[in-house]
């Protein structure tokens, strides 16, 4: 008898090429499927809640499964995070969710991106967070990123190899708020297109320098465009945080 097991991921993005299985490089869906191959000798795959690109993190990320072997929820955890070490990948939590899928059934996701705002290297935060050594203004940047909230196109901020049908995308919320000599990004959708978040981040660190005004950031979303671009961020700030579900308490638990 075939069970489905939702799991809720942790990943520290540095060493793999993205969430997605691909022909070379490592992935974290991929190792998660290796794990369980030698566990079971079973070839399963994994669906994720969403992708995330070469360097990016994630706090939660939402899966699921199948497999034909019983195994209690514990047991399977142990044995999964037993078979993924030493990679930076951990399942955090896992669960008996019959009919449950992990994509088709999320109903947002949210992400957030960390710039350190100081002229010294970064040591241990190397590759989890963007260095900017100009001064940011983050209530400028706030308040230009609220331009971008509601249902538009953003084709400006979108990957040239993004494949989602549409640009059309509801931004739910962005804020920008700082903490000491860190500026913190969050944000939330019900999707997102490939390089949006790092898009946006791009150009409204080009408002926090005061390179660009809040109008020059509507513009470049009205433009439609993606020359209208100002600045792609880097992956390294990027975390995905958690995929939202109808029932919280089957699509999503707290790490």
């Amino acid at each position: 008898m075939t069970t489905r097991f939702r799991v809720t991921i942790e990943y520290d993005g540095r060493t793999f090429v993205g969430w997605q299985r691909q022909t070379t490089g490592a992935s974290v869906q991929g190792a998660i499927e290796a794990a369980i191959h030698r566990l079971t000798g079973e070839a399963v795959a994994v669906h994720g809640a969403g992708r995330t690109d070469a360097g990016v993190h994630a706090d939660a990320m939402v899966a699921h499964f199948d497999l034909d072997r019983p195994m209690t929820p514990f047991r399977l955890t142990e044995a999964i995070n037993a078979a993924l070490r030493p990679l930076p990948v951990a399942i955090l939590d896992c669960v008996v969710a019959p009919g449950f899928h992990a994509r088709f059934d999320c109903t947002g996701r949210s992400y957030r991106y960390v710039i350190v705002n100081r002229r010294a290297s970064l040591t241990w935060q190397a590759g989890l967070a963007w260095r900017v050594p100009a001064a940011l203004d983050a209530d400028a940047m706030h308040a230009a990123a609220q331009r971008l909230v509601g249902r538009h196109d953003f084709t400006t901020f979108r990957s040239a190899h993004c494949q989602s049908r549409s640009p059309v995308k509801t931004l739910d919320s962005i804020a920008v708020r700082r903490e000491g000599q860190t500026v913190i990004i969050e944000t939330a959708a019900r999707s997102f297109l490939h390089h949006q978040v790092r898009s946006m981040t791009g150009c409204l660190k080009l408002v926090g320098q005061g390179r660009w005004s809040a109008d020059d950031l509507a513009a470049a979303l009205a433009a439609r465009d993606r020359t209208a671009l100002g600045l792609n961020a880097p992956p390294d700030g990027l975390t995905f945080c958690r995929a939202f579900y109808p029932d919280m308490s089957a699509g999503f638990t707290p790490a």
